[in-house]
């Protein structure tokens, strides 16, 4: 399977794959979302997750892909960093506002850095036509969250709060996904870098969350905790990996802006299983979403 990949990197078949790909971690990552802020506190849930994700990518990276080659060492310990940072404001920005507010502005931020990022690190051009459909996706996900906005009760200072540690989460998801794409690019395996990205990845915040845990005055029972942090593990793997294989396999711009179709996906969801009300004017710009995402596709 790692010698097809690599075989149609910059093919069609592979713009094809990366599309698939990122439609897929769009959807996962709206499920993932969601668990992270479900009913237990957001950084327990994001250290069961990740305590979850690493114990599992830890005999993958260790026994059955091959090892880092030397240079990657100093790539891995970048991208611990970042996704530390990238987790910590998500976190917090998840402890001050409603995730349907927070979610579509972090969503909505990630892409146009993205792109920016990946012009100057990889070269990559959008044409008129994607810049057209960016801004339409941008300004879609934007307006939806200020539609949930008009809808919550909210406490003032909470949500200027939420706002802004959403605004410095979508730049991090913008610093993640160009450094990850870098990363994965440089090692002839992919599944090498996944492994060993999920297993470095899984180390700190079970530590902040088990800190967290103590001092809490009425903790939650940790089995349910854990069956929540296994549940959103396989959510990561899948969304997480997927993204990561659609950047090595094409551009990273479009793939980025594939991926904030999830802010759809993340509606879609709540009015299936949630029995949330979509509305006519949710409807309206989760359409607008869809279109931008298309003319980014295929508007090159």
């Amino acid at each position: 399977m790692t010698e097809w990949l690599i075989s149609i990197e910059g093919t069609s078949e592979g713009r094809q794959l990366a599309m698939f790909l990122a439609l897929i971690a769009a959807f996962m990552h709206a499920i993932f979302g969601a668990l992270q802020k479900g009913r237990h506190d957001p950084w327990l849930t994001r250290g069961a997750i990740d305590f979850c994700y690493g114990i599992i990518a830890m005999p993958f990276a260790l026994f059955v892909v091959p090892w880092p080659e030397p240079h990657m060492w100093l790539i891995f310990a970048g991208m611990f960093v970042i996704h530390m940072v990238y987790k910590y404001t998500q976190a917090k920005a998840y402890s001050y506002g409603a995730y349907t507010v927070v979610y579509p502005v972090v969503r909505g931020l990630g892409p146009v850095v993205t792109v920016l990022a990946a012009g100057i690190v990889f070269g990559e051009q959008f044409a008129g036509l994607q810049w057209g459909g960016l801004l339409l996706l941008t300004l879609a996900i934007l307006a939806l969250a200020v539609l949930n906005l008009s809808r919550e009760k909210v406490d003032r200072h909470a949500i200027k709060l939420a706002l802004a540690w959403a605004v410095a989460t979508g730049f991090m998801v913008a610093a993640y996904t160009t450094y990850d794409a870098y990363g994965i690019r440089e090692t002839p395996n992919p599944f090498t870098f996944l492994a060993w990205f999920f297993f470095i990845d899984g180390f700190l915040f079970p530590i902040i969350a088990v800190s967290k845990w103590r001092r809490m005055e009425h903790p939650p029972l940790v089995r349910p905790l854990m069956v929540r942090g296994f549940i959103g593990s396989l959510v990561a793997f899948m969304s997480f990996g997927s993204i990561l294989l659609a950047t090595r396999l094409d551009k990273v711009g479009e793939a980025a802006v594939l991926r904030e179709t999830s802010t759809v996906f993340a509606a879609i969801i709540g009015w299936l299983f949630l029995k949330e009300t979509v509305g006519p004017a949710r409807a309206v710009l989760m359409s607008l979403i869809a279109a931008g995402a298309v003319l980014v596709e295929f508007g090159g």
